[in-house]
């Protein structure tokens, strides 16, 4: 197989930018590195394009070389000929090559290895061919293959068994099983039935029925779980007739012959019994593996918008993590993220201390100057949040809001090793306080510390290939840290591990210099880190920052590797480091089209994807990317179900969206359910296409069920800009 063909063909790429993306892979560069800072080779392959492509890549590369392999275990064999070598090189799935590897795999015992045995293949082969007579009759024939010591005993067991061997050679031809495969995509039904007494989630699935081209990926992924639990009772078939009588075309002869209906039973045999129930397995496979593929990229798209989120800047927060009997915990950070103060509060029951608790609060709030509160939607959320509405009406010309912030996964932080190195004196709920807080102040540094799967933004992820969502969120967290940069003198040991080139040893390493020797001067002092080699410099150095340094550079994402070409860029258009600094860089484009591009970059020896970067940077050095997304909604009072009225418009944040709508929080306990039907005034396939997590939109109240606490929104006519339409 042409793999770089097979690529540029797949991912609709020139092969020349294929060529020139895996050549840089194969030097060991990272994604980031390589979608950043070497855009002039790649032709300007994005984060995702060469995320998409890498895994590709390893994936063909393991099929040729599985290919190879059973070449050579076929060759091992003296089986080897130029027909199956073509095919070999024809396969283009796993499952093809595992096809014709099928004759020629060591096999478990089986009816027809047994009729081997007993040395019934010549007559097989004799019934096959399915000749006009036979000489003797086949009744003779037949007979003549009795041996009582090798269990044949009647002409009927030589019979039945020549006829095992006939089913398994059909069901090893690789030809018959591609297309049966392809008949099975095409017009196979998937039947789903109820099996036991189990969640209600599932009702829908007790009389189900759909054709396998057809069905939802989400569905596939609720039918396996129901599957799992027992709860359903799963079937995949094809209509049977249109599978035999492409198997009776094949093996069939026109003319009769006195062996013409045995075969004919060793086919329906064949496909009931080892055909079927296999493309079965196969084919469900496939859809779970589609399905996981589809909602693992719903997922990395939602945490990639999750943790892109606009962080507060310049707030104090209080973070409250809510609870009934162990009481609400309290921690209040200010605006660098420095924890200042914790505190317990018991303002819900049993113990509903509620002046108590409010006198504290309002302590804190007047002491530290709390710009917004942070309260997790986790047990007690609704109570919390009712608490601390009431609390901040009490409190005069009061500036601080509130927000519900997501505590998915800081359960998972608070009872880490990170969290209890990060804070060894606290108790588990007292770190989940502090990083609700934080939550709220700078998600993405929050985050990061927090395994992806964990942070609850997608479906199914229990049902997930570890290894495969593991992998793919871990590239959504590595490519927004790269992407924000990261100050080197600020940053947890967890931000830096995800920073291209560094990996966890050298993070911690990075902050255990700094503790010892002071914040980093320069991009260049990190060079003097154990471990820290010239190879991970180049891959880190463009994704570091170092804010107030005598290097103007070292604040922005422009690499060191162009420093001198960018100081030239300043020189030739007579500006200064102070300059930069003071954003007096706005005619910098303007003078450089009128100059000409080309010329320009000919002069300073870079390529134009570069110096539009360098621009870029120059113009706001120290720029977050995150500003320009959307920043959390602060509330100043609380909503309950009981006070939402149908055709009542509100503004909600979209905290997930999945295959059948988006969830959006208006400010109630419960989310509301965006339909995809109800998203868009155009018709979208799927939610992504209008919506991503952290949207604010306004909404319209559909319809509200108070007893099982759901409401139906649209967001249908209400002029939300459709930032995704094409």
């Amino acid at each position: 197989m042409d793999i770089l063909k097979t690529l540029s063909e797949e991912l609709n790429i020139p092969q020349k930018q294929i060529e020139a993306a895996v050549g840089l892979i194969d030097e060991g560069n990272t994604i980031p590195f390589i979608a950043r800072y070497r855009k002039e080779v790649t032709g300007g392959l994005d984060d995702t394009q060469l995320r998409d492509l890498e895994t590709r890549l390893q994936y063909l590369r393991s099929l040729d070389a599985r290919r190879a392999e059973v070449r050579d275990l076929i060759d091992a064999q003296g089986k080897l000929t130029p027909e199956i070598e073509a095919a070999l090189e024809r396969a283009a799935i796993l499952a093809e090559i595992e096809d014709i590897y099928r004759p020629y795999r060591p096999k478990r015992k089986t009816r027809a290895s047994v009729a081997r045995e007993r040395g019934l293949t010549p007559l097989a082969e004799a019934l096959r061919e399915q000749r006009p007579s036979y000489e003797p009759p086949l009744p003779e024939l037949a007979a003549s293959f009795i041996n009582e010591e090798l269990g044949v005993k009647t002409a009927g067991d030589a019979l039945a068994g020549s006829a095992d061997i006939i089913a398994e050679e059909i069901s090893d031809n690789a030809d018959y099983r591609r297309r049966l495969r392809e008949l099975t995509r095409e017009g196979g039904v998937i039947t789903t039935a109820k099996a036991a007494e189990g969640d209600s989630v599932y009702t829908m699935y007790y009389e189900f029925s759909e054709r396998v081209s057809k069905i939802a990926p989400h569905r596939v992924l609720a039918i396996n779980r129901g599957e799992k639990e027992g709860i359903l009772k799963v079937s995949l078939t094809l209509e049977p007739t249109s599978a035999l009588s492409y198997l009776y075309s094949k093996e069939l002869k026109k003319e009769d012959s006195p062996a013409k209906e045995l075969v004919r039973a060793a086919i329906e045999d064949s496909y009931t019994r080892l055909i079927a129930p296999s493309v079965e397995r196969e084919i469900r496979g496939e859809l779970t593996d589609a399905a996981q593929e589809g909602a693992i990229k719903v997922f990395a798209e939602n945490l990639r918008h999750l943790l892109m989120q606009a962080p507060i800047k310049g707030k104090t927060v209080m973070g409250l993590d809510p609870g009934y009997r162990t009481g609400c915990k309290l921690a209040v950070v200010d605006k660098t993220g420095r924890v200042i103060d914790t505190a317990v509060i018991y303002p819900t029951k049993p113990h509903e201390r509620i002046e108590e608790a409010k006198r504290k609060v309002k302590a804190f709030i007047k002491k530290y100057h709390v710009d917004a509160v942070a309260i997790g939607n986790g047990t007690a959320s609704r109570e919390s949040e009712r608490f601390i509405a009431d609390t901040l009406r009490e409190i005069p010309d009061c500036d601080c809001k509130y927000v519900i912030v997501s505590e998915a996964g800081a359960s998972v932080y608070s009872a880490s090793k990170l969290a209890a190195e990060e804070f060894p004196d606290f108790d588990v709920t007292q770190r989940s306080a502090v990083s609700i807080a934080r939550r709220l102040q700078d998600p993405l540094a929050e985050l990061v510390k927090i395994e992806p799967r964990s942070i609850g933004v997608g479906q199914y992820q229990h049902d997930m290939k570890p290894a495969r969502l593991d992998e793919a969120l871990g590239g959504v967290v590595e490519a927004s840290v790269n992407a924000v940069g990261v100050d080197i003198n600020t940053a947890s040991h967890a931000l830096l591990s995800y920073v291209a080139g560094i990996n966890a040893t050298l993070a911690k390493n990075i902050v255990k210099y700094r503790e010892e020797h002071g914040e980093f001067a320069s991009r260049a002092d990190v060079l003097a880190v154990p471990r820290m080699g010239e190879r991970a410099y180049q891959q880190c150095a463009g994704f570091l920052r170092v804010p107030g340094g005598e290097e103007i550079l070292d604040n922005t994402g422009v690499h060191p590797e162009s420093y001198e070409a960018t100081k030239k860029l300043l020189r030739k258009y007579k500006y200064s480091p102070e300059d930069v600094r003071d954003g007096g860089m706005t005619l910098l484009r303007f003078k450089i089209q009128k100059d000409g591009e080309e010329k320009v970059c000919r002069e300073l020896g870079i390529g134009a994807p570069t110096l539009a970067d360098i621009v870029t940077e120059l113009e706001k050095p120290g720029r977050d990317v995150r500003d320009s997304f959307p920043a959390p909604v602060l509330r100043e009072d609380v909503l309950e179900i009981s006070d939402l009225r149908e055709g009542m418009t509100l503004t909600g944040t979209v905290r997930n969206v999945t295959d059948f709508g988006a969830f959006v929080d208006i400010g109630v306990h419960q989310d509301g359910l965006l339909h995809v039907s109800e998203i868009a005034d155009r018709f979208i396939r799927h939610p992504s296409e209008a919506l991503a997590v952290g949207d604010v939109i306004n909404v319209k109240v559909k319809s509200v069920d108070t007893a099982k606490g759901r409401i139906a929104l649209t967001a249908k006519g209400l002029g939300n800009p459709d930032k995704r339409a094409k």
